[in-house]
């Protein structure tokens, strides 16, 4: 009877065993089971984990999107003009803001008193007046001093001035600083009061009787001043009637005019 029962016991054993997935009790190779393994061996290499990449997200909708805001550009007013005529002086010869005298770091500045006979006004120095730092130099000056006695005045007796303090490269400005230059004209002719007004060369002429320089030959200008009018002849300036004096006739046919009633 005790024979039996310990078959049975085996044989549940051997059934436990064989469902727990034993069926031997020994490999085919001898397994070292007392022996310490090498101290050097690496650890088994763990597999490199595959790294997914990042999804792509669709845009924002624009009105959810940052907006890059650009600074407000801050007005620049025009510049404020000084009324009196020892202030507008003193203007012209120091203030940073004085259109046309960004061009050169030396102005070259009017010359005369106000309510002058004759006012000689020209657009901007001419390069032999820039060195110089004074209006109407050198040879051109010298034929101007002889224009201007064959109608019986000097220098002296004239108000002498250039709209620009300094001279544009290559004697030329851009819409924005003839903007400026033409409300500063139409200041400096209402504070200075000439009894006449003889504009020298094509650029000064077109400014400020909106004339063609050949167009204004032999023709007597009157251009409107705060409600009154001041007589105006236009010629070229002296430096182009050395360098082309052909063009002197026309000069002299609108000199003359300053002759008439005397």
């Amino acid at each position: 009877m005790g024979g039996q029962n310990s078959a049975l016991l085996a044989q549940s054993y051997s059934d436990w065993w064989s469902l727990a997935g034993v069926d031997a009790l020994v490999g085919e190779a001898p397994a070292g089971w007392l022996a310490a393994p090498p101290a050097n061996d690496p650890a088994p290499a763990r597999p490199k984990m595959a790294v997914a990449p990042e999804p792509e997200y669709a845009p924002l909708p624009a009105a959810l999107q940052r907006q890059e805001v650009a600074p407000t550009p801050v007005a620049k007013g025009p510049v404020k003009l000084p009324t009196e005529w020892g202030a507008f002086q003193s203007w012209l010869a120091e203030h940073p803001g004085v259109p046309g005298s960004q061009w050169d770091a030396r102005r070259v500045l009017p010359v005369g008193d106000p309510g002058a006979p004759l006012m000689l006004l020209t657009a901007w120095p001419e390069i032999d007046d820039q060195r110089e730092g004074a209006l109407f130099a050198g040879p051109a000056g010298k034929l101007l001093d002889a224009m201007i006695r064959a109608i019986g005045a000097t220098r002296e007796q004239c108000y002498l001035a250039s709209l620009a303090v300094t001279r544009p490269p290559g004697g030329r400005c851009d819409e924005a600083a003839a903007a400026d230059l033409d409300r500063l004209l139409w200041h400096h002719l209402r504070l200075a009061r000439p009894g006449r007004l003889l504009l020298i060369g094509g650029d000064i002429t077109r400014m400020a009787a909106k004339i063609a320089l050949p167009d204004a030959r032999g023709r007597l200008l009157d251009l409107n001043q705060d409600g009154g009018k001041v007589e105006a002849v236009a010629i070229a300036h002296p430096a182009m009637l050395l360098a082309r004096p052909a063009q002197k006739a026309a000069a002299w046919d609108s000199l003359k005019l300053f002759n008439r009633g005397r």
